[in-house]
């Protein structure tokens, strides 16, 4: 087992194993986790599509780790992860990746900014593609955070030279297949949809419903990220130099026994 991944009790689940994973990391939001849980499961079950919402509490703070407790007692399909100390969104991220059980992975932040009623057309989106991204064509933020996103956004295309709307956008939909070969690293999930262009899948934006945060409070800065973002763009260069195809065996290649 993970040292920094401490797996807890359940909730009920259901029986049909799912086909549809929701990843949420979750740090200090005690306010937001518990509605937007509530949320999810009324954006999902219409769909008529088994599904389950993997929660990783990344070391919080707060009583985040109650209101998923909460949440479990509530709904079916809820896990909790717990990280042993704060590690991090992209490590929150991959422990989730690693306990997925659905053929289709769905990410969002649990700051409840992602408007779960936007699931459904991010997922008839994904038809004929490997990745749909969503791109928050209004942005619910301060000016200052929407023009450092879009010169970040520009250096970032310019050094790596893989286009991406809105790389600082977690809201996601892709084939649980792209995730086998995916590098782990502090700032992955700002890098997602590049790493995975490199590796040669395939990905689609589509524009989605921003909305304000209305509690808790944002866990970035723009000065504590612009200089080490500058320095993962030259070292996605590096790994555009050296990335090896994630799709390289021939399809049906080996016999049957």
């Amino acid at each position: 087992m993970h040292p920094e991944v401490q797996p807890a009790l359940s909730g009920a689940t259901p029986d049909a194993t799912p086909d549809l994973s929701v990843v949420l990391p979750c740090y200090d939001e005690q306010d937001n986790v518990g509605p937007l849980i509530d949320e999810l499961h009324r954006a999902l079950a219409p769909l008529g599509r088994p599904f389950e919402i993997v929660c990783v509490d990344d070391g919080s703070r707060d009583r985040t780790l109650e209101a998923l407790r909460a949440a479990q007692r509530r709904h079916a399909g809820v896990r909790v992860l717990r990280h042993a100390r704060h590690c991090g969104q992209s490590a929150a991220f991959a422990s989730g990746f690693g306990r997925v059980r659905g053929a289709t992975v769905i990410t969002m932040d649990s700051d409840r900014q992602n408007d779960p009623a936007d699931i459904p057309a991010l997922l008839a989106a994904l038809a004929g593609v490997d990745v749909v991204c969503g791109v928050r064509a209004r942005r619910a933020d301060g000016w200052v955070r929407r023009v450092s996103s879009r010169v970040g956004n520009g250096f970032r295309d310019l050094v790596t030279g893989v286009p991406v709307t809105d790389s600082g956008c977690s809201y996601r939909v892709m084939s649980a297949a792209v995730l086998a070969e995916l590098p782990v690293f502090d700032g992955m999930h700002r890098f997602l949809p590049t790493l995975l262009r490199l590796q040669g899948f395939t990905v689609r934006e589509v524009p989605i419903n921003h909305r304000p945060r209305t509690s808790g409070r944002s866990k970035y800065g723009i000065r504590d990220r612009a200089f080490r973002g500058a320095l993962d763009c030259f070292a996605m260069r590096w790994f555009k130099a050296r990335v090896v195809p994630a799709m390289r065996l021939v399809p049906d290649d080996e016999p049957s026994r």
